[in-house]
C-alpha cells in the first residue's frame, strides 16, 4: 500500500489500477452522487477516464491528487479524499466522496482537516479552496468544521441541472495565515461560533 497520510481513524493511500471495483461501488449509490451528477458513474467511464486521471495526477502534481480512504480499525474502503491542483500556483482544492456507511461519523471533517494541514505544512501551499452546491448543507457544515470560511455564492450553467442548482454553488477557502491561527468553528456564512 502506497500510504499518503494517516489520521486518528483513517488511512489514505494512492489509488492503483486495481481499484476499479471500489470506485464503481462508490459511484453507484445515488445518494452519494446526489449533489454531483445525480446518477451513477458508468463503469467504462471509471475504467477509461476517472481512474486513469487519478493515476496521472500523482505523476504530474506530486503530493496532490485523489486518495483512497480506509478505516484504520477495519481496513474497509470508505471512499476518497482529494487535494487537487487548481491551475493556480500555491492553491489546491479539497474534497471528498464517502460511502453512506461512513456518513455521520466525523470522517469527512477528519480527512479534510488532515489534507488542509498537509497542504500548508508538507506541500507549502498558500490557499485551499472547496465548493459545493449551496443546498448541500451537510458538506457545507464539513467545510466549516474543517476550518474553511465562506467566500461566495456563484452560478454555473448546466445543460441538465440538478434539483437545487438554481440556488448556485458556494465557495469556501482558507489561507495559510488564517489556518495557523485557527480561531474555531464558524457558521455556514463564516461568522465565528462562540
Amino acid at each position: 500500500m502506497d500510504l499518503y497520510l494517516e489520521t486518528a481513524r483513517l488511512v489514505l493511500r494512492r489509488f492503483t489500477a486495481g481499484d476499479v471495483e471500489v470506485l464503481v461501488e462508490l459511484d453507484s449509490d445515488l445518494e452519494v452522487m446526489r449533489y454531483l451528477t445525480g446518477q451513477p458513474t458508468p463503469r467504462d467511464e471509471i475504467e477509461q477516464k476517472v481512474l486513469p486521471g487519478i493515476l496521472a495526477t500523482y505523476e504530474t502534481h506530486p503530493g496532490r491528487g485523489t486518495f483512497a480512504a480506509h478505516e484504520k480499525s477495519s481496513g474497509a474502503f470508505i471512499g476518497w479524499f482529494g487535494l487537487q491542483p487548481t491551475g493556480k500556483p500555491g492553491v489546491a482544492g479539497v474534497g471528498y466522496r464517502l460511502k453512506r456507511s461512513a456518513w455521520g461519523k466525523g470522517y469527512a471533517t477528519e480527512g479534510t482537516r488532515a489534507l488542509i494541514d498537509k497542504a500548508f505544512t508538507d506541500l507549502d501551499l498558500e490557499r485551499v479552496v472547496a465548493d459545493t452546491m449551496a443546498v448541500n448543507t451537510k458538506s457545507r457544515r464539513v467545510m466549516v468544521k474543517s476550518g474553511l470560511r465562506f467566500v461566495r455564492v456563484f452560478h454555473v450553467h448546466f445543460d441538465d441541472p440538478l434539483p437545487g442548482t438554481e440556488h448556485g454553488e458556494v465557495e469556501y477557502a482558507v489561507d495559510r495565515a488564517t489556518w495557523t491561527v485557527r480561531p474555531g468553528p464558524c457558521d455556514l456564512e463564516g461568522g465565528l461560533l462562540r
